[in-house]
């Protein structure tokens, strides 16, 4: 899978997950901030709800870090880029 196509599947994910009904894919901004106000706005339910679909998709471990999820979750750009490293490691470390 090139990045392109991941970065495009994580954007419908994220539509898709968070029922954000007046948003399309196509819409969301690879490096705009997801959680900011300046950005998509989301809340911590939501990332709760976008960590265990981006795991169960791509059958990926998430970090029990915090800090270190929030860093990954910063943008599509970060999360696809983290989830590539995580497939290119067997998806465990």
């Amino acid at each position: 899978m090139s990045a392109n196509e991941l970065i495009e599947q994580l954007k419908a994910l994220i539509v898709d997950t968070l029922m954000l009904e007046d948003m399309t894919p196509e819409e969301l901004e690879v490096d705009a901030p997801l959680f900011r106000d300046e950005g998509l706005g989301l809340d911590s339910i939501d990332a709760l709800e976008l960590g265990m679909a981006v795991a169960k998709k791509y059958k990926i471990k998430l970090s029990q870090d915090p800090d270190e999820n929030r860093e990954h979750f910063e943008s599509v750009a970060t999360l696809a880029a983290f989830v590539e490293r995580k497939l290119a490691d067997g998806g465990v470390s």
